[in-house]
């Protein structure tokens, strides 16, 4: 599907159409084609505009975006799952989450949130907690902190 609406763009990756060309050149897709692209062409703009507001400091845009990537993630793309999809609510209701979202391989990935320091073990274990009682299953939530990223390897001298 994702193939078959680059070729309707006339480009080798959907990551090459921009919101406007897509919004402007989607007529005559297939509806599931056009669910697709949708996803891969707005997934694109977010992860640009995540990485912009990251740069910024603005985490409130940063959870926003991480929001929106779920939905699409789960209606345009399909690759959630009903536990995703809770778990991710569940984030969402709790103080301090400024946003949240499926992450992995999908169809059963993780969820991730972005949460304030100060709620953050309060969130663990409400959410865990919460998650058990609506689903039956025992879930792994791990607290991480934001870091850099991985980076050019240099060899000790």
């Amino acid at each position: 599907q994702c193939s078959a609406a680059a070729r309707h763009f006339g480009v080798v990756a959907l990551r090459d159409v921009s919101v406007g060309e897509f919004a402007e050149g989607s007529t005559g897709m297939d509806a599931l084609t056009m669910q697709r692209a949708r996803h891969v062409v707005s997934e694109s703009a977010r992860t640009l505009a995540a990485a912009d507001a990251m740069a910024a400091g603005d985490v409130t845009t940063l959870g926003r975006l991480m929001d929106e990537s779920h939905a699409s993630l789960r209606d345009d793309f399909q690759v959630s799952s009903h536990e995703l999809d809770v778990m991710v609510g569940l984030a969402r209701t709790e103080a301090g989450c400024l946003g949240a979202r499926m992450t992995g391989a999908g169809f059963g990935g993780c969820a991730v949130a972005l949460v304030e320091r100060i709620a953050a073990t309060t969130f663990a274990v409400d959410v865990a907690r919460r998650y058990e009682r609506a689903t039956g299953l025992v879930p792994h939530v791990y607290i991480s902190d934001a870091s850099a990223g991985a980076g050019p390897w240099v060899a000790a001298s």
